[in-house]
């Protein structure tokens, strides 16, 4: 079985579950988990919705960025799914987890993976405020 169990951009909604027991094993010691969620604030603005748009590479470019993870840690299971369309105040936006021997190791990964996801996958937010403006976060 691949490391890499579970890679998707998708419309509907997102469970931790899924992601956990994508990447569970019994020779895994820690699972570190990250879920990201729609937060009714940004930088002292309201924050009234979101809605995250991909390029059609996003969910081959997830799927690199997972293998460049577990080829630098001792990873057991990896899975990474991210919600694209519009989103409301406290909806997941991304759930990953990473299984390894050790806890230790598991933070690092996933840590790792949220980062480099974000620097680096095509998905997009725009971002509406509670004022009547908008910005988007993480465009090229």
């Amino acid at each position: 079985m691949s490391v890499v169990r579970l890679i998707d951009v998708r419309e509907s909604g997102l469970s931790v579950d899924e992601v956990r027991a994508a990447v569970a094993d019994p020779a895994a010691g820690g699972i570190a988990l990250f879920v990201g969620a729609v937060r009714s604030s940004d930088h002292d603005r309201g924050v009234a919705g979101l809605s995250y748009s991909a390029h059609p590479s996003a969910v081959d470019e997830l799927r690199r960025v997972a293998e460049v993870i577990a080829e630098k840690y001792p990873v057991i299971g990896i899975a990474a799914v991210h919600r694209v369309g519009d989103l409301a105040i406290g909806d997941l936006a991304v759930v990953l987890a990473v299984s390894c021997p050790h806890r230790a190791e598991a933070f690092d990964a996933c840590r790792h993976l949220i980062d480099i996801l974000k620097a680096s996958v095509p998905i997009w937010k725009h971002q509406r405020f509670d004022d009547g403006t908008a910005e988007w976060v993480g465009t090229p």
